[in-house]
């Protein structure tokens, strides 16, 4: 039997190798990144995340991006479910490096596109069971995921699987919503409950969840009050305005630990000056710096998922609220744990214009 390597179209991949005399194939981990637009044009290739290689499997890979197609469990404007696609679309743009940490993800991290989960579009508590399987799998390779949504539902089976690999974790939860309520019309699964249901099976340690960006009319004075008697810390959007978050995730940071924690970031935490295409918009929201200021912050933590969800393209022509959650995953792929470093940005030099 000869020696063969099936090489990926996106040049450097995770390819398997089989040897000569055995019937087993390993794959050889190798690092891909997303092609130059000098070699294959933006509007060129298959629509992966950041164009890079497609996956039918985590195996091997230090970290994936996997969409969840999913918007049956909104409360308002639905459409969720073409976000991973735009998403995917914007992230055409992103090249290799961050370009004021430094961080080299692909230097640093095998990863790759996974595709999609294969949502059931007409049972929402099937889809329950459906993600928390894909993502059983995706944990079992090692793998960290980094998910698009779709919209706020998904969280909570994408915990279900990760306490079951790690136990209860810290949760940075930006959002201009808790998404703690107990139930509507009688359901109990619905894009603003994810978390109540988390913390009812003792997916979170509630001493270390952050809830940051909230805001809005309420339907009741003490909206807030379930998530602060769990232990929730909550920095609501007001407390954000006309100041740097970087001094919060510096306490956020030694409040978290080194405990594992996953990061849920929807895309309505961000005022619809930036971020219009969504179901359940609220004015008065984060800035893009500071979204970026808060998921630098997580620099340094044990973070071992993120999702990046609520995006709904029929609500923005434009395709900028996708271009903001693609470049959010980017980011949240730059603080993972393995990621390389390079020089130090330049804070202290004076541009003169």
């Amino acid at each position: 039997m000869a020696n063969w390597v099936c090489a990926a179209i996106a040049g450097r991949n995770l390819f398997p190798v089989q040897h000569p005399f055995s019937l087993f194939t390993r794959f050889v981990k190798t690092f891909a990144a997303p092609p130059s637009n000098s070699t294959l044009a933006r509007c060129a290739g298959i629509t992966s995340m950041m164009r890079l290689p497609v996956r039918g499997t985590a195996q091997e890979l230090d970290a994936c991006f996997v969409g969840i197609p999913l918007d049956i469990g909104t409360s308002n404007r639905p459409g969720t479910r073409f976000g991973p696609r735009q998403i995917r679309n914007e992230s055409v743009l992103i090249r290799h490096y961050n370009s004021y940490t430094r961080a080299a993800p692909f230097e640093s991290l095998a990863v790759a596109d996974i595709g999609d989960v294969a949502v059931n579009l007409y049972n929402l508590k099937d889809n329950i069971r459906i993600i928390r399987e894909f993502y059983h799998n995706i944990l079992s390779s090692g793998c960290r995921p980094l998910t698009m949504g779709g919209d706020h539902t998904i969280t909570y089976p994408i915990l279900q699987a990760i306490a079951k690999k790690y136990g209860p974790v810290g949760l940075v939860h930006v959002d201009a919503h808790d998404d703690t309520s107990d139930s509507v019309a009688g359901e109990k699964v619905y894009h603003g409950s994810p978390f109540r249901r988390c913390v009812d099976e003792k997916l979170l340690d509630c001493k270390r969840v952050l809830q940051i960006g909230l805001r809005g009319s309420l339907a009741n004075s003490h909206n807030y009050d379930w998530s602060i008697k769990q232990g929730f810390r909550i920095v609501q959007a007001e407390h954000c305005w006309y100041k740097s978050l970087a001094p919060l995730m510096e306490e956020v940071a030694t409040q978290m630990g080194p405990g594992p924690v996953y990061i849920s970031f929807d895309i309505d935490a961000l005022d619809p000056a930036f971020a219009p295409g969504t179901g359940t918009p609220e004015i008065g929201g984060l800035t893009t710096p500071q979204a970026l200021e808060i998921i630098r912050g997580c620099r340094g933590m044990n973070i071992i998922g993120c999702d990046l969800v609520e995006v709904s393209p029929p609500y923005d022509t434009t395709g900028n609220t996708a271009l903001v959650g693609a470049n959010l995953l980017f980011e949240m792929l730059c603080v993972l744990p393995g990621v390389k470093y390079g020089n130090l940005p330049l804070n202290n030099v004076q541009l003169s214009l």
